[in-house]
């Protein structure tokens, strides 16, 4: 028997011998990563430096495009390395160091779209009392609360994780992950099971429930206003609402995967939903946000063409 004091590295059990065709996997999952840094990047830069930006929505969006650089940045590396790799094995402090990056980006991943979800509701519902409330000194305290607060729900999952005795080592996963981990725990684990689903039955569902009412205010508005104002509704919501939609289905398949038997689904399948909400989400918002908000695609067009 094992317990947490023996186990100095964890077994990635998910990873299966692919032969040369490892090469074709590493440049493909070096592409989307290569993708992802530069379009990140790029609108983080384009929104930082234009002043005419500097608005609460562009705010935000500059959060959630340095998360998920941040996000997807603790997860392709380690990725890449393992691909190429015959060991599969990762040392305990580094998977640990993994567990805390992801749950972290996934906390403040959520609670930035809960932000803008707000941010998009006072300004077409209260748009006399914006500026009010969606202050500059504002904006920067509801950012900064995001961030203080997923960094401690996270080393507080950490803090009932990381001393359990463990009677294995192996995960059955491509990257390191907090539940994979709890369910090798020797003894009752039921005060991490508690806190887990707690966060997710009252943070979560709390969140999802204010971004409904959000929505529900903002589709009341926008069906009695006139046309422009629906048009310019629908322009600035349809990319946050896709984005909410996007993480949501991966996040659900995340949950879903960690909680119940999964042992009939195929690999590859297991594999590709494990992976979905952590690349996803930082591949795609770029493009839907880039694409659909006009004043990001008339900076962005102007940088292209500027000689």
């Amino acid at each position: 028997m094992m317990n947490s004091t023996h186990v100095t590295f964890f077994t990635l059990s998910a990873y299966f011998d692919t032969g040369r065709l490892k090469y074709v996997y590493f440049l493909v999952v070096m592409t989307l990563y290569s993708l992802i840094v530069c379009s990140n990047v790029l609108l983080i830069v384009v929104i930082c430096v234009n002043r005419t930006l500097h608005e609460p929505m562009y705010l935000f969006l500059c959060s959630l495009f340095v998360n998920e650089l941040y996000g997807s940045s603790s997860l392709f590396p380690l990725l890449l390395v393992h691909i190429l790799s015959n060991s599969h094995t990762v040392s305990a402090p580094l998977c640990f160091l993994q567990i805390f990056c992801i749950h972290f980006y996934g906390s403040v991943e959520v609670f930035t779209l809960g932000a803008m979800s707000y941010d998009r509701y006072v300004a077409i519902c209260l748009p006399l009392q914006y500026n009010m409330y969606m202050s500059l000194r504002n904006v920067w305290v509801m950012t900064a609360s995001v961030w203080l607060y997923s960094v401690l729900a996270t080393l507080a999952m950490l803090s009932l994780s990381a001393p359990l005795q463990l009677c294995g080592n192996i995960i059955h996963k491509v990257y390191c992950d907090n539940f994979s981990v709890v369910k090798l725990a020797c003894y009752d684990t039921s005060v991490s099971n508690i806190y887990g689903l707690s966060y997710i039955f009252t943070v979560i569902v709390g969140l999802i429930a204010m971004i409904l009412f959000s929505y529900m205010r903002i589709l009341k508005v926008c069906l009695s206003g006139s046309r422009r104002t629906r048009q310019k509704a629908l322009s600035t919501c349809i990319p946050h609402l896709s984005s909410i939609v996007n993480f949501s289905f991966g996040a659900f398949f995340e949950i879903v995967q960690g909680r119940f038997n999964m042992n009939g689904v195929p690999n590859m399948v297991r594999i590709f939903l494990s992976l979905y909400w952590l690349t996803c989400q930082p591949l795609f918002n770029p493009l839907l946000y880039g694409l659909n908000l006009t004043k990001i695609r008339i900076i962005c067009k102007s940088l292209g063409t500027r000689r």
